[in-house]
């Protein structure tokens, strides 16, 4: 196990001897996240973790031996609790819960370059994967085909986020002022005859109305199509049981 997981679980072998450190895991991560929210990743080195921390540079290696490290740490440290299920009906939490994964990405975007290159080890993102796996369970899915559904919203809410975040534009233009600039390009350099699909989807405002696109549409559009096809393979399993 890579010391970092052990540390983000609090399994690393406690040491009696010498002096009680000064910093800890979750000191590092907190000021390397808060870096990232401010400048971006490329902001986030070990040398400017440790300035913000007042300590030198070698100090972090008792924590983190790498900036790989660093990144998983802080993939982890920034997930908030996922929404609890409760008492909810399968499709309505996995909407919910697709929707806060999507969510929390663009709160903190610098994560979009970090979650598709850490796989989930910490506990906190390990605890979103279990809260979906139970409401799957619950639906009658086996274990197989929960993880695969869970990856594949995850991976949609990540997409979700990246659309999303790029839209966006630079830092003084709406969301909508990159959708328009995005359609106005597209329909600019598209040729009917070699892109006959593309071409009449744009003439028919195929990539959303601005009003569809602040109002969600398109991120509602596509998860109800995952989950359309999680209420069909739950609806095949029922019927395999009988």
């Amino acid at each position: 196990m890579p010391t970092v997981v052990a540390r983000m679980w609090g399994r690393e072998p406690a040491t009696r001897r010498g002096p009680r450190p000064s910093l800890s895991l979750d000191r590092v991560t907190d000021a390397a996240i808060e870096i990232a929210d401010a400048e971006g990743l490329a902001g986030v080195r070990m040398s400017s973790v440790a300035a913000k921390l007042g300590v030198s540079t070698m100090s972090l290696y008792g924590y983190v031996s790498s900036k790989e490290d660093l990144l998983t740490a802080m993939a982890d440290a920034a997930a908030p609790a996922p929404p609890e299920p409760g008492d909810l009906p399968w499709r309505e939490y996995l909407t919910a819960w697709t929707r806060a994964n999507r969510d929390f990405l663009l709160g903190h975007p610098w994560l979009l370059e970090v979650s598709p290159l850490t796989p989930p080890m910490g506990p906190r993102v390990l605890r979103w994967l279990d809260r979906s796996l139970t409401v799957l369970a619950r639906a009658g899915l086996d274990a197989g085909e929960g993880v695969n559904i869970s990856s594949t919203l995850s991976a949609y809410a990540v997409s979700a986020a990246t659309l999303a975040h790029d839209m966006r534009g630079p830092a003084d233009e709406s969301a909508l002022a990159g959708l328009s600039a995005y359609t106005a390009m597209l329909t600019r350099f598209v040729d009917a005859q070699e892109y006959p699909g593309l071409s009449a989807a744009l003439r028919s405002h195929g990539f959303g109305h601005a009003e569809e696109w602040v109002e969600d549409h398109d991120f509602t559009f596509g998860l109800d199509l995952l989950l359309d096809g999680v209420e069909a393979l739950i609806a095949r399993r029922g019927k395999d049981e009988r």
